[in-house]
């Protein structure tokens, strides 16, 4: 390896350090688990290292939703200890989350590239625009219904989080404060759903990816001892240690935000990375 390879290699292992330490304090913020912001930055790793656009999104997507397995569980503990969470949605949404998670791999397994990407952005500026440009008059009612309506948000925040490989934080988030729920008790609740659709959804990940070995030679060389699947292992190692050293910071600076302070700082970071995925659909890169 040449003295500039092996600066390249610094450089990027710097990068996903300094995001680990990023994506845990946002995890802690905005109960995202991070991966609003793993899955555009990976996406940039892996272009410089050569990944083939054909299957580099969905390789950010399974390494983000592993690298959120430990923030999430940190991030959940930090809420819980404050009181902050609701485990009556918890024991709601449990189990129609898990299965979207489930039917979110089985699409991941098959899908185009593209899709990840155009998810990714529909979701993250329709979630801009409600949180920057709030009203109290903006809501669907005054508390959370029950029943099948419930249920089906579970199930849609689940397949949708896998897709787009965050925690489930952005579409609780959403959903809670619609329904009146204050912006610190959904953020605390959203930490939860992280843990819920993280485990699985890594795992669903890893077996969506193996038919990409066969096709794809840079994939295969990372099958072992770098990838499994769609998980970059080296990507995972490099960036949970510090995001478990930050969520807790996050936490703290979240409950020390107004509620109209955290609602539209999470609205332009959504803005921002959704941004850079359309110039990515346009460019092709």
């Amino acid at each position: 390896m040449s003295g500039l390879e092996v600066l390249d290699v610094v450089e990027l292992a710097l990068l996903l350090i300094a995001t680990g330490a990023l994506s845990g304090f946002l995890a802690g913020v905005f109960g995202i688990g991070g991966g609003a912001i793993l899955v555009p930055v990976f996406y940039e790793c892996f272009r410089i290292a050569g990944v083939p656009l054909e299957v580099r999104m969905p390789l950010c997507v399974g390494t983000s939703l592993a690298v959120i397995i430990p923030t999430s569980i940190r991030s959940f503990q930090a809420h819980y200890k404050r009181g902050a969470v609701d485990m009556t949605i918890l024991r709601i949404w449990w189990l129609p989350i898990v299965i979207g998670v489930v039917a979110g791999s089985v699409i991941a397994r098959f899908a185009p590239e593209r899709l990840f990407k155009i998810v990714f952005v529909c979701v993250a500026w329709s979630a801009a625009v409600r949180l920057i440009f709030a009203r109290e008059t903006w809501k669907f009612g005054d508390d959370l219904p029950r029943g099948a309506v419930m249920i089906a948000y579970g199930f849609v925040v689940g397949i949708l989080s896998t897709l787009m490989g965050i925690g489930g934080g952005l579409f609780s988030n959403l959903l809670m404060t619609f329904y009146g729920r204050p912006i610190h008790q959904a953020v605390a609740t959203s930490s939860a759903l992280a843990v819920l659709i993280s485990i699985p959804g890594a795992l669903g990940y890893i077996y969506a990816g193996w038919p990409a070995a066969a096709n794809y030679p840079s994939i295969a060389a990372l099958q072992a001892p770098f990838a499994l699947g769609y998980v970059s292992l080296i990507g995972a190692m490099l960036v949970m240690p510090m995001s478990l050293v930050t969520a807790p910071l996050g936490v703290k600076a979240a409950h020390a935000m107004s509620k109209r302070t955290l609602e539209a700082a999470f609205g332009c970071y959504l803005f921002i990375v959704g941004s850079r995925f359309v110039l990515s659909l346009v460019g092709g890169q």
